[in-house]
């Protein structure tokens, strides 16, 4: 994964006008994976409404993250916009097949994320 700063510089502009942007993006990678865990425990019950309304939720998440990215940041938004892209494929994929595998892959990784961010940004608080 690219340089936790960078990663950092890549919201870091277009989060100015919240007071903490570093908050935003942590309480947006719990949200997806409160959703996600929402989404698959519906798949477990076979309550397809409840399934689809948290899986749009989770891909709600992923297009804000995308759109706070400040490409200026070069390589490192450039790899989070594809990564991110990538988790909305998955989330799309387990939407029409029940393929909670598929949704093990976007908790992983966002756990990941989530993780890092919070190493980034821990002298921040």
């Amino acid at each position: 994964m690219p340089s936790s700063n960078a990663a950092y510089a890549a919201y870091s502009q277009n989060n100015m006008g919240i007071d903490s942007p570093q908050k935003l993006v942590t309480m947006l990678y719990e949200g997806i994976l409160r959703f996600i865990y929402r989404a698959k425990k519906a798949m477990d019950s076979g309550d397809i409404e409840s399934k689809v309304l948290f899986l749009n939720k989770t891909n709600a998440i992923f297009f804000e993250l995308i759109n706070s990215l400040d490409m200026s940041q070069g390589q490192i938004s450039e790899y989070l916009q594809g990564l991110y892209s990538r988790q909305i494929q998955l989330i799309s994929e387990a939407n029409i097949t029940n393929d909670q595998s598929k949704l093990d892959e976007v908790v992983h990784v966002t756990r990941e994320l989530l993780e890092a961010w919070r190493d980034v940004t821990k002298d921040d608080k």
